[in-house]
């Protein structure tokens, strides 16, 4: 869903490959995606593949948007002028380890080619506490004897394609569970408007000049809760299963909106915790977008589910489930009684048109023998937007419904009912709600994620 005004007034508030890899970008088209095109490098076996597959897991993942202004709820950013005689770090935690790293790149939403003039990976070192504060860079410095150099097809640099997606060729750098990394990336080179995540809730720092042999973090001087370039954070080791990485694909519910910036309290991060504490090696990768919808793109919160998922999911390594948590956002914009410029109007959003949306993403996920997880919409009334909350409603019920005993998805975690107030219909439960009446605050993601059955994925 999308965020609400106060959201972001409330203090931290608002997501083994020789050589580097061009990964296409076809996409599922909105109306018809039963049997997608593998885009996996011919190098490595598609996800679904009978017998087949990689050993990578993606341990950490954000789903690219086109660059968009910052705006008072999520604060500025910097995707519309991009980077030019500058360093970009990154901080990320992975949600599974293992004894190599690689990353993903993302220029799918750039008109001209990017070119990255160096990449280091390395774990982030610890913020000194006799210096606070972002002037000093306390929480961008890196452990120097971690600090490992990214190549690209063997080179130190590389030209990322428009339109395109590149991976790194992988380095040697043992990571566990919920560690955190650091991605370095230089630009000499103006790079035009950015891909990026618009809703990071984590910090990324830039440094003028060419700073990304750094360990110390005194250059970067400016930050924004934002993701820039980097897409995903891929970790691979003898050890681990040949398919072991779940998708979380969603909306607002998936990317966080509500809970505290920083904090890794988004479900899929709770999640994470949840398989680390149980010595399940799996990874779990963030597949969500606030403000996105099933059926149809917007200009605020990027294209459309059905379009999306060949890119967030199908293409991924190792991909054996994806949580399928959207539709929200469909029935408000659906049934707004006032213009919303996020919210093109999309027609009569139906039960039955919600339903088939489901279903082109079940067929999607099987046809490549990945398992599809359904999980309900939850509560909307009271959220401080002009829309038919009656309509929306009747319609959320018949859909939640369909989600619960339709018997396509291959189970169902039920957003809904966690989050539901037995006593009002069609209302949050209060203490699990953030100050806007729609998304869950860390408690209530932390509820929705101990509903989850881990066998189920």
């Amino acid at each position: 869903m999308p965020t609400s005004k106060t959201s972001r007034r409330r203090p931290g508030i608002v997501t083994a490959l020789a050589g580097a890899v061009l990964v296409g970008t076809s996409l599922l088209g909105a109306v018809g995606c039963a049997s997608p095109s593998a885009t996996e490098p011919a190098t490595e076996p598609a996800a679904g593949a009978a017998g087949t597959g990689s050993k990578w897991a993606v341990a950490w993942a954000t789903s690219a948007q086109r660059p968009v202004a910052g705006n008072d709820d999520l604060g500025p950013n910097w995707s519309q002028q991009g980077f030019a005689d500058q360093t970009l770090r990154q901080v990320v935690r992975v949600s599974t380890g293992g004894s190599q790293v690689r990353i993903r790149l993302s220029n799918v939403y750039g008109s001209s080619p990017v070119r990255v003039a160096g990449a280091t990976v390395g774990l982030p070192g610890t913020a000194n506490p006799s210096r606070p504060g972002l002037a000093n860079g306390a929480n961008a410095q890196v452990w120097p004897d971690t600090m490992r150099t990214l190549t690209f097809a063997g080179a130190p640099a590389t030209v990322i394609p428009a339109g395109q997606e590149l991976v790194s060729d992988p380095v040697p750098l043992p990571t566990t569970p919920l560690e955190k990394l650091a991605v370095t990336l230089r630009f000499t080179d103006p790079t035009g408007p950015a891909t990026f995540h618009r809703m990071g809730l984590a910090t990324s720092y830039r440094a003028v000049g060419d700073h990304l042999q750094d360990s110390g973090g005194d250059a970067y001087t400016e930050s924004t809760e934002s993701t820039y370039y980097l897409t995903a954070v891929e970790t691979s080791d003898p050890a681990l299963p040949q398919r072991n990485t779940v998708v979380a694909f969603g909306d607002s519910a998936t990317d966080g909106v509500g809970s505290t910036s920083g904090a890794n309290s988004r479900y899929p991060d709770i999640l994470a915790e949840r398989l680390a504490e149980a010595h399940r090696p799996t990874a779990v990768a963030n597949a969500g977008i606030a403000g996105n919808r099933l059926l149809s793109d917007s200009p605020c919160y990027g294209e459309a589910a059905l379009t999306r998922f060949q890119r967030d999911v199908l293409s991924r390594p190792g991909v054996r489930t994806v949580v399928i948590e959207l539709g929200g956002n469909d029935l408000l914009g659906g049934y707004l009684t006032s213009p919303e410029p996020c919210f093109p109007p999309d027609g009569q959003i139906s039960a039955q048109r919600m339903i088939e949306g489901y279903r082109e993403l079940i067929r999607a996920a099987h046809t490549r023998g990945i398992k599809a997880v359904g999980a309900t919409i939850i509560p909307l009334r009271g959220f401080p937007m002009p829309y038919d909350q009656d309509a929306a409603d009747e319609v959320r019920t018949e859909v939640n419904q369909w989600i619960r005993t339709g018997g396509e998805f291959d189970s169902v975690i039920d957003f809904d009912r966690v989050m539901a107030d037995p006593a009002r219909q069609g209302l949050p439960r209060p203490g699990y709600v953030y100050d806007d009446s729609l998304h869950p605050t860390d408690t209530g993601y932390h509820a929705i994620t101990n509903s989850i059955d881990l066998d189920q994925l």
